[in-house]
């Protein structure tokens, strides 16, 4: 039997839309792929704790209806902890942009990963600060143009899965705006993982990006992203030479022997009590 249609506004609060996302932003591919892979996983929106920072990519949560945290730069990781280790039992999602995930929140996000705490954090990469004025981040391309690389960026660029694996997230993954549909594939792998889940979605920021690069259109920001990844399995069959300048996607890790962070804190609560009974 074929799965009904997703109903996108049963997941989202139609009375705050239209939303604030410039026309042709990736972040509405990304929000579309989540919702989908939410619905996939049958979840009750009120087991659902949706957060986020600062960000154009943060401003999600507020169009979204379940339990949504809008929370401060940098700190969505840390709210989102605090939601888990309180509520375990509940679903906790958290979408961030590049910035907010590995700059002002890097120290947040490589905790996070050490800990494997349950979590699913969602990276929207758009190569740049949006929200706040074009500023180069951590992920923006050597050479490339930002507000603050006028003659282009000289910092080498984090590779967000190697980084994420590095730290040690037992769920890694990596999409692009260019395939929602496999996208939404890996959003799911991630909401189903009992661990911490990190995903990438490469996006168009055609506004900040994309017109100091000569890519102001979405769609030849879109075609640019597709120029530049490849599948992992893909990846498998070709040379050296032609992976020159390509970015892999697909499922990058999977750990699921490392325990849990809750369940970890769980057995230590039971202990300690065991002993004080005695």
């Amino acid at each position: 039997m074929a799965k009904a249609p997703v109903d996108y506004l049963y997941y989202m609060r139609a009375e705050k839309l239209p939303h604030m996302w410039c026309p042709g932003c990736g972040v509405g591919v990304l929000v579309k792929a989540i919702i989908a892979a939410i619905d996939d996983m049958g979840w009750d929106k009120n087991d659902i704790a949706f957060v986020s920072g600062i960000g154009c990519t943060s401003r999600a949560p507020g169009y979204m209806d379940m339990n949504t945290l809008h929370t401060t730069h940098g700190r969505a990781l840390t709210f989102a902890t605090g939601i888990k280790m309180a509520q375990p039992t509940k679903h906790v999602i958290v979408i961030s942009g590049d910035g907010d995930a590995t700059a002002i929140g890097g120290n947040h996000f490589i905790h996070a990963c050490r800990r494997n705490i349950d979590i699913t954090l969602i990276v929207n990469n758009n190569n740049i600060y949006g929200m706040t004025g074009g500023q180069f981040s951590p992920t923006t391309p050597y050479g490339a143009r930002a507000a603050t690389t006028p003659y282009g960026n000289i910092d080498p660029a984090f590779d967000l899965v190697e980084l994420a694996k590095g730290a040690g997230a037992t769920y890694v993954a990596r999409g692009s705006v260019d395939n929602g549909r496999m996208l939404q594939k890996f959003v799911r792998g991630g909401l189903n993982h009992h661990g911490f889940s990190v995903i990438e979605a490469l996006t168009n920021c055609h506004t900040q990006f994309g017109r100091r690069n000569k890519m102001a259109d979405p769609i030849k920001m879109i075609e640019w992203i597709s120029s530049r990844v490849v599948s992992n399995t893909k990846a498998k069959k070709m040379t050296p030479e032609e992976l020159k300048g390509k970015i892999l996607t697909g499922v990058m890790h999977t750990d699921t022997e490392r325990p849990e962070y809750c369940d970890e804190y769980a057995h230590l609560v039971e202990w300690v009590q065991s002993k004080k009974a005695k």
